[in-house]
C-alpha cells in the first residue's frame, strides 16, 4: 500500500495490473479451496495460472468472475474493488471468462450463440420494440455482419447455421471464445481452453489467444500444458493448496524448487514413467 492509502497496482512485471486478487479465501465445508490467494494480473498481457490439481485455480477464476463469492479478501479490476459482484456487473467492466467444460447454448445455431454476447442490445428495451423498431433492425444487422467476421476469423463460418450441440469439443472452445470476442473484453479468464483439444487446434487456439493479446485484451487463462504457457504466455502465476507459490516467467519458474516440487515435479515424474 502506498503512502498515501491507495493500494498499489503495479505487479512484478513493471505493468499496471488489470486484475489483482489479494488474500483471497474460499472454502466448501471447512475446507480451503483458496487460502489466502494474491497476485496481480498485468494489463495487456497472457498471464498463465498454473497448479496441481485441487489448488484453487478455477475456484479463483469462479471468484473473478462473478460466479462465486469468496470467504474473505478482495478482488480488484483496474482500480475498483469488486469483491462479490455479481457477474453481470463484473461483466460490465470488460470482464468475460469461458469454461473448463464448454457451455455452448446448444439448442441455438453457432451464429445464434454470438448473437445473444453483446451487451445492452436495442431489442432488450420494450420502449425500443414499441416506438424505435428501425435502430433494433439495424443493430441486429450490425451484429450480424460482426458475428460473421468473427466466426470467419475462429474458423467456424461454414458451421453458423449448425445447432451448437453438433460441435466437436475443440469447436466448442472456439465457439466459447468467439463469443466472448463479441462482448468485446477488456480482460478474458480462460479455464483450460487447450483441454481436450487435438494438436492441431491447440496451435490455433494459442494463436487466437496471441491475436487477442495484441489487441489490447488481458489474459489470464488456467493451463496444465506446459508447452503452450512456455509458447505464449508472457508471466506465470502458480497456485498450490489455495495460494500463491511463486509468479514469474516459466523459465525462472522452472528453477525454483518449491515450484519443482508442488507442479513442475509432477509433470516430471509423470513424463519418466511414460
Amino acid at each position: 500500500m502506498s503512502e498515501s492509502g491507495v493500494l498499489e497496482r503495479t505487479p512484478a512485471t513493471g505493468r499496471k495490473a488489470a486484475l489483482r486478487c489479494e488474500a483471497v479465501t474460499k472454502a466448501f465445508q471447512g475446507v480451503h479451496a483458496v487460502n489466502g490467494a494474491t497476485f496481480d494480473v498485468p494489463e495487456g498481457q497472457i498471464t498463465a495460472l498454473i497448479g496441481p490439481n485441487g489448488a484453487g485455480k478455477t475456484t479463483v477464476v469462479n471468484i473473478l468472475s462473478g460466479a462465486m463469492n469468496c470467504d474473505s479478501g478482495h478482488q480488484f479490476i483496474g482500480e475498483t474493488d469488486v469483491t462479490n459482484w455479481p457477474s453481470y456487473k463484473i461483466a460490465r467492466l470488460g470482464l468475460f471468462r469461458t469454461f473448463q467444460l464448454s457451455r455452448e447454448l446448444y439448442g441455438l445455431t453457432v451464429l445464434e450463440n454470438l448473437l445473444v454476447a453483446p451487451a445492452e442490445q436495442a431489442g432488450d428495451s420494450l420502449v425500443n420494440v414499441l416506438l424505435r423498431p428501425g435502430l433494433i433492425r439495424r443493430q441486429e444487422r450490425a451484429h450480424a455482419q460482426h458475428a460473421l467476421e468473427v466466426l470467419d476469423t475462429y474458423g467456424l463460418y461454414r458451421h453458423r447455421d449448425t445447432r451448437a450441440r453438433e460441435l466437436s469439443g475443440g469447436q466448442k472452445k472456439l465457439l466459447e471464445i468467439a463469443r466472448a470476442v463479441m462482448a468485446s473484453p477488456k480482460i478474458l479468464l480462460l479455464d483450460e481452453p487447450m483441454a481436450g483439444v487435438n494438436p492441431a487446434l491447440i496451435e490455433l487456439i494459442g494463436g487466437h489467444i496471441v491475436d487477442l493479446k495484441q489487441s489490447g485484451v488481458t489474459v489470464l487463462m488456467v493451463e496444465h500444458n506446459l508447452n503452450v504457457v512456455e509458447q505464449i504466455c508472457d508471466y506465470v502465476i502458480v497456485l498450490a493448496e489455495g495460494r500463491t507459490l511463486a509468479t514469474g516467467r516459466l523459465s525462472e519458474l522452472r528453477e525454483n524448487t518449491d515450484v519443482v516440487k508442488a507442479y513442475l515435479g509432477e509433470v516430471i515424474d509423470a513424463g519418466a514413467a511414460h
